[in-house]
């Protein structure tokens, strides 16, 4: 018998609209769990953000892969950063990084920040890909934008998709969106995210139940581990 996830119990219906979904049609999406983001010395704990609100979700996110990893799930990390020369770095981004004392390609505790190939840009152990699992690199907050995401997707048959990641309302709130346009039934769950902001995380979660699911569903791990079936 094939695995399969749901119904999940999911704020605002009960996810997946469908009913439930084949473990093959379905991908874990774990987004920019990088030092830069949630790590000592990275981007941003040098921008003065409490870095345990972004790490909040690791714990979470650590019992949520194994889960998936003994499903067989497809599992795609993503990571932001840009080439060490700064040619993909659009200068309004730079500005505004240089302005809040954190200056993206400028050197840091953690190697450059936000550069590819430095210690900050790289997944933090706690969540670290395994051999085999698929790792998208992006330059901007959504894992849509300038990459191959949507053909690896589609490549390996995926329709449906769970969230992870930080912060829950930019990246991973963008690849949400991203990714309900192009038809992709999404569910991201609250214990497996966090932002910089605990009101801002709150309100993120929020709005995706907004208008019947606007953007899809919000649940927690332990939901979507109680609906598998093997």
């Amino acid at each position: 018998m094939t695995a399969r996830i749901g119904p999940v119990k999911a704020n605002p219906y009960l996810w997946p609209y469908d009913g439930s979904v084949p473990v093959a049609n379905t991908a874990l999406i774990c987004v920019d769990w990088q030092t830069d983001f949630c790590g000592k010395g990275g981007y941003v704990d040098s921008m003065g953000y409490d870095i345990e609100l972004t790490r909040a979700g690791l714990p979470a996110t650590a019992r949520l892969l194994d889960h998936v990893r003994g499903l067989g799930m497809l599992v795609i990390h993503t990571r932001e950063g840009h080439d060490p020369d700064l040619s993909d770095l659009p200068p309004n981004k730079r500005w505004r990084s240089a302005q809040i004392g954190a200056e993206i390609g400028s050197d840091g505790p953690c190697g450059r920040i936000l550069i590819k190939g430095e210690p900050g840009w790289e997944i933090v152990p706690e969540v670290a890909p395994v051999a085999g699992e698929v790792i998208v690199d992006k330059p901007g907050k959504g894992a849509f934008y300038a990459t191959n995401l949507d053909l690896v997707l589609r490549t390996h048959g995926i329709t449906h998709l769970i969230l992870t990641g930080i912060t829950t309302d930019v990246c991973v709130h963008t690849t949400m969106r991203e990714a309900n346009d192009r038809g992709y039934e999404c569910l991201i769950l609250s214990d497996c995210t966090g932002a910089t902001d605990p009101s801002n995380h709150t309100a993120a979660l929020h709005m995706v139940t907004m208008q019947g699911g606007v953007f899809g569903c919000v649940a927690t791990s332990d939901d979507v581990i109680a609906a598998t079936e093997v």
